[in-house]
């Protein structure tokens, strides 16, 4: 595999960052994850970083080097944060139960898989059109499928960030699988949180994408995004892959897997620096982790 990736995630006009995002890749397989906790619930950055953590032990332990079913690895994986949270809740004693949106891609043999829960996004694009794109779990996405309202009245929409799908809480999450499209030469793909995408016409997003490499298309609309989410504005998150069939030495973010070994994982995982919330250790991250995956053994032999 080749590729070029760039990340980046900001606070915005928020008090903190309760975005995460990470990336992780084997010889053969690559995974991408952007998750953005819930603000108006408690702990929604624990739920968040479970969920990037938790995803990439996951593929840590299973890219041998590939995923044996992308499909089923990403239903899988997710409903594994989403009981990783819960029990961090139950343990913690928690009086609410975090909740958080997920976006996840895996890539393997040239093709993307992709997995969401609520209204973080993936794009895909090619030639300067964007050939796929999740759907929200939103109301509002719901008023524009319908036709309703148009998807630019959405972007100013009074409860266009009320969603009715998460990780976490108490109902289940409805999973949604997309994806089993074949890469070209020039493919991006982009993740984000509704930070990035609600203050932006798709349109830009396409144009940025499609006319510059990942490592200057992202800060840019990154800028866009912050800019006019002003003091008040969202946490802001993107995480981008421009696909290559050949090497691309001269690019400093450019990745190439065909020198690893078949056991080896990379992984690469934003902890939001100064700006994470001070109350989250990763001795909780790794118990709640531990205490999952015991459970998942448990039930599983």
């Amino acid at each position: 595999m080749k590729f070029t990736v760039f990340q980046d995630s900001r606070q915005g006009g928020r008090e903190y960052n309760q975005d995460r995002v990470g990336y992780s890749y084997s010889r053969d397989a690559l995974l991408l994850v952007v998750a953005d906790g819930m603000g108006g619930h408690l702990h929604g950055e624990v739920a968040a970083q479970i969920t990037v953590e938790m995803l990439s032990d996951q593929f840590q332990k299973k890219a041998t080097p590939i995923i044996s079913s992308p499909v089923q690895f990403l239903g899988d994986a997710l409903l594994n944060c989403h009981d990783a949270i819960y029990n961090y809740a139950i343990n913690h004693r928690l009086l609410d139960i975090p909740r958080t949106t997920v976006v996840a891609c895996i890539i393997q043999d040239e093709v993307a898989y992709w997995a969401h829960v609520g209204d973080s996004r993936l794009y895909l694009l090619r030639d300067g059109k964007t050939i796929a794109q999740t759907r929200d779990h939103s109301k509002v996405q719901k008023l524009v499928d319908s036709g309703v309202i148009t998807a630019e009245q959405a972007l100013h929409h009074t409860e266009k960030n009320k969603i009715y799908n998460c990780l976490g809480g108490t109902l289940m999450p409805d999973i949604d699988i997309g994806g089993r499209v074949a890469l070209q030469d020039g493919d991006c793909v982009m993740l984000c949180t509704d930070g990035v995408w609600g203050s932006l016409a798709d349109e830009e997003i396409s144009h940025f994408l499609s006319s510059f490499p990942v490592m200057f298309a992202i800060p840019q609309l990154m800028d866009k995004a912050e800019l006019r989410g002003g003091k008040f504005g969202d946490n802001l998150t993107a995480l981008a892959i421009n696909w290559h069939a050949s090497d691309a030495l001269d690019d400093p973010n450019f990745v190439s897997t065909v020198k690893l070994d078949a056991n080896t994982v990379s992984t690469h995982i934003d902890a939001m620096g100064d700006n994470a919330t001070p109350n989250i250790s990763e001795d909780d991250i790794e118990k709640a982790i531990a205490e999952i995956q015991a459970a998942i053994n448990k039930y599983s032999k």
